[in-house]
């Protein structure tokens, strides 16, 4: 088996439209995708089914959400380290300045679902 290594600066994108997600590393059990937020975008409310996801915040701040029957926020920044349990609703938006990237690391096959 071949090292699998990226880099999280050279794949850097941004999009209008959405949220610019770039995934680094994947494997049959994990992957490994890093998001490029503009000012106040956020993912939309969404959840995975059958896997995990845990987020780590490379820069900039933002506010994690999650919604289990009751929402629940917390404000994060460089260093933080949440957890996204498997088919619980969650969103990660940029605080408004344009300068928030986070990694997540989610179980294989998660499957993923948008909150209409």
């Amino acid at each position: 088996m071949a090292i699998q290594s990226n880099d999280i600066d050279s794949n850097k994108t941004l999009s209008d439209d959405a949220v610019a997600k770039v995934n680094l590393i994947k494997s049959d059990a994990i992957t490994l995708d890093v998001y490029y937020y503009k000012a106040g975008q956020g993912l939309g409310y969404h959840r995975h089914p059958t896997g995990d996801q845990i987020f780590t915040v490379i820069s900039g701040s933002g506010t994690f959400k999650l919604d289990d029957g009751t929402e629940e926020s917390i404000e994060v920044k460089a260093g933080s380290t949440f957890l996204a349990p498997a088919n619980v609703w969650h969103d990660l938006i940029d605080s408004g300045d344009g300068q928030l990237v986070a990694q997540q690391v989610t179980k294989q096959p998660a499957g993923m679902e948008k909150r209409g």
